[in-house]
C-alpha cells in the first residue's frame, strides 16, 4: 500500500479524516498510529481524529473511530452525521434515513432536506446528580453524564473564560474517569440556548461535541434550564439542536466535506 484515499469532513468544525474501507479496505491494527501521524496538524493532514467506514454486521455500514492521540473512541455525535453523509455520497446507502453500527450500538442517522443538515440519535442519554469535585485547585459543581461515551458537564457564567484547557487536563485522570471523560463547560444564555465548550479526551479542546452537546442539553433539561422537544447548543465551530423528549435524545446540525486527497502510507508501517 502506497497510498491511502481519504475524505477531510467536518460537522460544526468538529474535523476528522474518514476513509472509506468499502472502497479502499484499511488495516485497523495500524488505525492508531494513522490516527496519531495524520491528526497532527503540522505534519499530518489535520484533524480531531480518524475515522474508518466498513461494512456492518448489525447495520449496513459501521463507524470504527480514533482520537487524535490514536486512543480509541466508541462514540462521536459529528463523527457520526459525516459518516451519514459520506456513505450516502458514496452510494453505499441509498436511503436518507438508515441506521450505521458504533461501538456504543446501532445508531439511526438520517439526511435532512436543509442542505448539509444530518440528525443522528444518540440513543439513551443518562445524567446524574450533581456533585462536587476538586480539580486545577478549585471545587467544581460537576453533572456526570453518558451518550455512549463519558461526559462532566460543568455550568458556568461565562464560558468564555472558563479555564477549559486546565480544568478538562485535570479531569482526565481524576479517580471518578478512569479512562478519562470528555468535559463540557456550559453557559445557559435562554431557556432553551445554551453556549458550550469541549475538552474531548485523547484530542484536547475541540470545536463541537456532538455527544456531548446531547449530555449539556439533558444536563440543562434536568436543571430546569431548558425543555424538550429543541435545544440550541452554540459551539465554537456552529450551533446544533438537541431534539427529543426523555432520555432519548437526537443532535441535528451540518456535516460537510471539506476536501479529498491520497496521503502516502507511513514507510515505518510497510
Amino acid at each position: 500500500m502506497n497510498s491511502v484515499p481519504f475524505v477531510k469532513m467536518e460537522g460544526a468544525g468538529n474535523d476528522y479524516v474518514f476513509v472509506d474501507g468499502i472502497r479502499h479496505p484499511l488495516p485497523l491494527e495500524h488505525a492508531p498510529e494513522l490516527a496519531r501521524r495524520w491528526s497532527d496538524r503540522h505534519r499530518g493532514i489535520g484533524a480531531d481524529g480518524l475515522i474508518v467506514v466498513t461494512r456492518g454486521a448489525a447495520a449496513p455500514v459501521r463507524m470504527w473511530m480514533w482520537n487524535a492521540d490514536g486512543s480509541r473512541g466508541a462514540m462521536c455525535g459529528n463523527g457520526l452525521r459525516c459518516v451519514a453523509r459520506l456513505v450516502h455520497d458514496h452510494g453505499h446507502v441509498a436511503a436518507r434515513l438508515f441506521e450505521v453500527e458504533t461501538d456504543a450500538g446501532v445508531r439511526a442517522v438520517e439526511l435532512l432536506d436543509e442542505p448539509d443538515q444530518v440528525r443522528a440519535a444518540m440513543g439513551l442519554v443518562h445524567c446524574q446528580a450533581p456533585i462536587e469535585v476538586e480539580a486545577a485547585g478549585r471545587g467544581w459543581t460537576l453533572v456526570r453524564g453518558d451518550a455512549g461515551n463519558p461526559h462532566a458537564v460543568l455550568f458556568v457564567d461565562d464560558v468564555g473564560a472558563a479555564p477549559v484547557l486546565e480544568v478538562g487536563a485535570a479531569l482526565q485522570d481524576h479517580a471518578l474517569f478512569e479512562g478519562g471523560v470528555n468535559v463540557e463547560f456550559v453557559q445557559v444564555l435562554a431557556p432553551n440556548r445554551l453556549r458550550q465548550r469541549t475538552f474531548e479526551r485523547g484530542s484536547g479542546e475541540t470545536l463541537a461535541c456532538g455527544t456531548g452537546a446531547a449530555v449539556a442539553a439533558a444536563a440543562a433539561r434536568a436543571a430546569g434550564f431548558a425543555a424538550p422537544p429543541r435545544t440550541a447548543v452554540e459551539l465554537r465551530g456552529g450551533t446544533l439542536y438537541v431534539v427529543g423528549e426523555r432520555s432519548s435524545l437526537a443532535i441535528e446540525g451540518p456535516a460537510r466535506t471539506v476536501y479529498r486527497g491520497e496521503i502516502a502510507w507511513p514507510e515505518a508501517l510497510r
